[in-house]
């Protein structure tokens, strides 16, 4: 038990350290946005409380990493609905309990109807809740908006100065996921030879917890498009940027399939379904399959194999995939079958394979009507 539990401390530490690894350059842009920000309001403006102008470079900056610029006009936008509002209603009716619901409300249901995104509502939200309980001048409202406004611009002047790599991150994404699938296929073939359900309900267990890493493919994939755009650093990157694009929505139905595959290979093992030993060596040769991908998905554009290399074990899996291996089988050898067929196909686009190119690797499964057998 204890050494379970040194064991869970230390992975904990250890993806503690890779979300902190991940998170350093967004770190770094926050802290000297912040600064810059300030000094720019305060000490070159002559604003003498800028408080707007840190606040707006952060959250422009963000360190989610998703799309920034929107982020950025959506701050602006909020900040100066709500300090325009706050303004307004405190010069006409004051400050008290009834004063701050009312001015929430209005800038909120104002903000709404401008755009309706959630960013722009809590900004407005926040900054009426500012203006109208903090001590300050009233008619100060074009200060802070220009506190907000600079804010705004210094956090998308440190997403081009210090920019992360608009590809590397998507790239570690896609990764995680063909780790864990070829993980969970290689698990799945051990608890088909084995009839062991453990095995198979784990790995599909991980591969549907994969969802959050796609989610964060799509948003590093829409942020790399940005930092591709206003940083000249990688304005060369955005082919590599738009191939990892071409191969998100593949790589998520690739996902999907898997998670098919093992839910039958589940329903396989505990009704006791006979099942052909050399589909079973497919599921595993499919698992080892995916890490060939991986390799080449954190591959550097100078060491990335060419498609043939990179599909040659894709392409042994796709040529012994023939009906016979589930002739006579039940519904559940059949699905699984099917499976390894669309995920096959799913991981060659993956690759830069064209998607009716990769079906045409598959063996039929249906005899050729034109085609006469041979004597």
């Amino acid at each position: 038990m204890v050494a379970a539990a040194r064991v869970g401390t230390a992975a904990r530490f250890k993806a503690s350290s890779v979300r902190l690894r991940l998170s350093a350059i967004p770190i770094l842009q926050c802290a000297l946005g912040a600064a810059l920000a300030w000094f720019i309001a305060h000490d070159i403006v002559g604003h003498p409380d800028p408080f707007f102008a840190p606040t707006a470079a952060v959250v422009s900056i963000g360190v989610s990493f998703g799309a920034r610029i929107r982020r950025s006009v959506e701050l602006v936008v909020g900040v100066a609905v709500g300090i325009g509002i706050g303004d307004l209603f405190i010069l006409q009716v004051g400050t008290g309990v009834w004063q701050v619901a009312l001015v929430v409300a209005g800038a909120m249901a104002c903000s709404v109807f401008l755009d309706g995104g959630t960013i722009i509502t809590m900004q407005a939200a926040g900054s009426a809740v500012l203006v109208s309980t903090l001590n300050q001048e009233a008619g100060a409202g074009p200060a802070r908006m220009i506190d907000a406004l600079i804010g705004g611009l210094v956090g998308i002047l440190m997403v081009a100065v210090i920019p992360l790599h608009p590809v590397r991150r998507a790239r570690e994404h896609a990764a995680d996921v063909l780790s864990v699938m070829n993980k969970s296929l290689i698990a799945c073939a051990d608890g088909l030879l084995e009839q062991d359900s453990n095995k198979v309900r784990d790995a599909l267990s991980a591969v549907r917890a994969t969802q959050k890493q796609i989610d964060a493919l799509r948003s590093a994939l829409e942020g790399g498009r940005e930092i591709s755009r206003i940083s000249p650093l990688y304005w060369n990157s955005r082919k590599r940027l738009e191939r990892i694009h071409s191969a998100s929505d593949p790589l998520d139905n690739a996902v999907r399939n898997t998670r098919v595959l093992l839910r039958r290979s589940l329903t396989l093992v505990r009704d006791d379904e006979v099942l052909d030993p050399r589909l079973i060596d497919l599921v595993n040769q499919l698992g080892t399959s995916v890490e060939v991908v991986r390799k080449m998905m954190l591959a550097d554009p100078g060491e990335q194999p060419d498609q043939a290399e990179a599909t040659r074990g894709l392409r042994s899996v796709a040529k012994n995939a023939r009906p016979e291996l589930v002739a006579g089988a039940g519904l559940s050898a059949h699905v699984v079958f099917a499976q390894i067929r669309s995920i096959v196909v799913d991981l060659m686009v993956v690759c830069g394979m064209q998607r009716i190119s990769a079906m045409a690797l598959l063996p039929p499964t249906v005899p050729n009507p034109y085609v006469t057998p041979q004597e």
